[in-house]
């Protein structure tokens, strides 16, 4: 597939432009990264405020944090918030003292099988203070006292998201959710945003058959939000991506739904099959991104996950060297093709009836066969004459891509074509998606 540079560029240059913003699953972090988003597509803010029930959960006491250290007894910021705001353990809560290594060695967190990475650790759910620091660090630290200063506030606020919905011909529609929580990790977190903010962008300048909803929500707690707060909205959804890990050189890979053999399930495993290059199609897990509560029992939405490298799977993740170089602009813009790949099957995914049920109806005359006999019969005819077998109002465009081995594409436009001349009858269709 060919990667056109600029588009690349543009994405990799969103992606360093979130990069140095702390983020959390509330605060101000989140605000900043979701204005400048604004700047990209039609974006609405919504705030919900701490304490809010979403279902068996409560939206949690906004955090932010505006500086962290460890000085040494010279005044030395060994550990400092401003060289990387994964030196604090996310969501701490304030201190300012001294302390002992001994006791400030309970508060550390480091990952010694990577002695030059910071480790990103959080502490959402339970109060606590730590910071994380490379391996290196910790060993040279002597043993003496420390000044530790977290300036960072805990208390009532709100939790953030961003939401932008595009209206197609039919208010059934297709989400596209991604997290927005994580501070400067490039491929877990940043990748899957600018990969569907650029969707978006390219769906605003195309006809749409469905309705796109785009999600820039907080993770876990983000997204049992939005679906307390939008039940309503639920039985619109059809299908769904949630887009994470999209940004580096590695090999595709996709998580179905909790169906296992949806529409959207089906689609991607379509799109990455004929790209012939190595790819992995996963069954549905209950553990991971934001899909297993899209995909909990009482949704079950047709929602699957799509990533290159596998959330920790790969060495980097959640730590530094999940950074700007891990990203690629050439790896940001063929996620972003492929995910247009799949948007074009559901928009193009229809299911015809043939006007012609007795044997072939006569190409040739129509200008729609080859005249001279004995050759290779080609792509085109092939594709054709599938068509045209499985038009019995039973099978779908995808149904007949699956069964060929053809492109869906090479499908879809023949059979426009076969229908303009006659040949096929497009039947009326609910864009329901399966139960």
């Amino acid at each position: 597939m060919a990667v056109h540079n600029a588009t690349g560029v543009a994405m990799h240059s969103l992606v360093s432009e979130l990069f140095p913003i702390c983020r959390s699953i509330t605060g101000n972090g989140v605000r900043q990264s979701l204005k400048i988003l604004q700047g990209h597509l039609p974006l609405d803010i919504v705030e919900v405020p701490s304490g809010t029930q979403a279902f068996d959960w409560v939206v949690p006491r906004e955090w932010n944090i505006r500086d962290a250290y460890v000085k040494d007894s010279r005044g030395d910021r060994v550990v400092d918030f401003h060289a990387s705001n994964l030196h604090v353990l996310n969501y701490s809560t304030p201190v300012d003292r001294r302390v002992a290594l001994a006791e400030l060695r309970e508060h550390l967190f480091s990952d010694p099988a990577h002695p030059d990475w910071i480790p990103y650790r959080t502490s959402y759910y339970k109060d606590n203070w730590g910071f994380c620091v490379t391996q290196k660090q910790l060993e040279s630290l002597n043993d003496t006292d420390y000044e530790v200063l977290i300036d960072s506030s805990l208390g009532d606020g709100s939790l953030t998201y961003g939401e932008c919905l595009l209206p197609g011909e039919v208010e059934d529609e297709v989400l596209v959710s991604c997290h927005v929580c994580h501070p400067s990790l490039a491929n877990d977190n940043l990748s899957g945003i600018s990969v569907a903010a650029h969707l978006a962008k390219r769906l605003l300048e195309s006809p749409r058959r469905y309705s796109y909803r785009f999600l820039f929500i907080p993770g876990t707690i983000g997204a049992i939000t939005w679906l307390a707060r939008n039940r309503d909205c639920v039985a619109r959804i059809r299908h769904g991506l949630v887009l994470t890990c999209v940004g580096d050189p590695g090999n595709f890979h996709y998580k179905r739904s909790r169906r296992g053999n949806a529409e959207i399930d089906r689609a991607v495993a379509h799109v990455l099959g004929i790209r012939d290059a190595p790819h992995e199609v996963r069954e549905f897990l209950p553990y991971g991104y934001d899909e297993r509560q899209f995909c909990s029992p009482g949704f079950n939405l047709a929602v699957g996950c799509l990533m290159r490298s596998v959330w920790g799977e790969f060495p980097e993740y959640h730590s530094s060297a999940d950074n700007l170089n891990f990203v690629t602009p050439a790896a940001l813009e063929e996620s972003l093709e492929v995910c247009s790949a799949v948007v074009d099957v559901l928009e193009r995914n229809r299911t015809y009836l043939t006007t012609n049920p007795y044997c072939e109806p006569a190409l040739g005359r129509r200008g729609l066969y080859r005249t001279t006999g004995g050759g290779g019969i080609g792509q085109e005819n092939l594709a054709r004459l599938w068509i045209l077998n499985l038009a019995d109002g039973a099978h779908s465009l995808l149904d007949v891509a699956e069964r060929s081995g053809l492109p869906f594409a090479l499908i879809a436009d023949n059979a426009r074509e076969l229908a303009d001349h006659g040949l096929l009858i497009e039947q009326p269709c609910s864009t329901s998606g399966e139960s």
